[in-house]
């Protein structure tokens, strides 16, 4: 057999291979594949409408299912929320410190408030707020023109006094001792008279020239006579001894009453000048330059700032850490958490508003609360009132 017969019967010999069919039968064998592998499409089925009780019910299921949803949303939270508080909680005991036991103070130191007597005008102040004054130093200046014109008033009514004093005391003038002493003389001159007339009429009577009657008059002339003598000596010796005692302590008192006067009024206006009654800082001024000030009214405070002291408010069931004299140490923040010691000096109960209740119904008591003072044992520099006083 020839090349080209072999390579025409090739193909056909491969196909009987490959397929196992005679390719003269090949293209109707494939055709009828093509009608076999076309997929059946089936007629779909035609859906009723549904009825009123069929929504009815897939309404309700649906309903159904979202309250169920919520439920176990809501649970889920809740579930939620307990796991977060009790994991607080476990955390909370797990770092659980116990109660703070500090005792808080605060500085404190003897305030003097600065006033007078004179009610008046404030004129000038010679310091400032935050100036140290010495004791004995110029504060103000108060001016009351009423105090000033009472002390004059005083003052003349001490020279009225002492002058009718000087009077009393001299005595009578001496003029009025002379009038007296001439009304002796007059009424002696007259007496002698009188006496040397009775004696010629009582010769006469007895010798039985004149009535008793004439004698009679003679003799009570002479006896008004000698009353008159008397009158005037007793005149004379009243005008020579002056005014009685008890006139002159009369005129003494008046002059002392007037006197006592002025030196009132005199110790009033001693404040018209007010000067610190100790050593200080100036810790406020009340009135301004110009403002009327009323008597005993403070016009200023001045802080002693050599005597700080701190206060504590403490629980009574701690005082016997802090009894009387005992020392304690402290810490003062504001000066850079500075540590110092001071001594107890004052212990007091605070009073019943000051107590605590018990926190148990039973097994426990009320605590009152005491006010604790102590001094600096040493001097602390820059420590001032109002700073806090931590005890340690």
């Amino acid at each position: 057999m020839s090349k080209d017969k072999k390579s025409d019967l090739k193909p056909q010999d491969t196909t009987q291979v490959n397929e196992g069919q005679n390719p003269a039968v090949e293209p109707k064998l494939k055709a009828q594949d093509k009608e076999v592998q076309k997929p059946t499409i089936e007629p779909k089925p035609q859906l009723r409408p549904k009825t009123k009780e069929e929504q009815e019910k897939e309404e309700k299921a649906k309903r159904r299912r979202i309250r169920q949803l919520k439920r176990l949303s809501i649970i889920m939270a809740m579930l939620i929320l307990i796991a977060v508080v009790a994991g607080m909680a476990i955390w909370g005991i797990m770092h659980l410190k116990p109660a703070d036991k500090t005792v808080q103070g605060q500085a404190d130191c003897e305030v003097v408030r600065v006033s007078g007597k004179l009610a008046g005008r404030l004129v000038e102040l010679y310091v400032k707020e935050g100036d140290y004054v010495v004791k004995g130093q110029r504060l103000a200046k108060i001016y009351s023109s009423t105090t000033d014109a009472t002390l004059s008033k005083a003052k003349e009514m001490k020279n009225v006094a002492s002058s009718q004093n000087k009077k009393v005391e001299r005595g009578t003038r001496y003029e009025i001792i002379n009038s007296a002493q001439k009304m002796v003389e007059q009424a002696q001159a007259a007496e002698e008279i009188a006496r040397k007339t009775f004696e010629r009429l009582d010769n006469l009577f007895n010798e039985g020239v004149v009535s008793a009657q004439k004698r009679d008059e003679a003799k009570a002339a002479f006896d008004a006579a000698t009353a008159a003598v008397a009158a005037a000596k007793s005149q004379l010796e009243m005008a020579q001894n002056g005014p009685q005692a008890e006139d002159k302590e009369a005129s003494k008192s008046m002059e002392n009453v007037a006197e006592a006067t002025v030196k009132e009024v005199e110790a009033v206006l001693e404040d018209k000048y007010l000067v610190a009654p100790c050593s200080g800082e100036i810790a406020s001024i009340y009135p301004h330059v110009g403002e009327l000030v009323i008597m005993g009214s403070p016009i200023m405070t001045i802080s002693q700032l050599d005597d700080m002291w701190a206060a504590f408010n403490v629980r009574e069931e701690r005082l016997n850490d802090l009894t009387m004299g005992k020392e304690i140490d402290v810490i003062i923040p504001a000066l850079g958490n500075k540590e110092a010691k001071m001594k107890v000096f004052y212990v007091r109960d605070m009073g019943s508003y000051a107590t605590w209740g018990a926190t148990k119904a039973y097994g426990d008591y009320d605590s009152k609360t005491f006010e604790v003072k102590a001094r600096p044992v040493k001097t602390i520099e820059n420590f001032r009132p109002g700073m806090s006083v931590i005890l340690k």
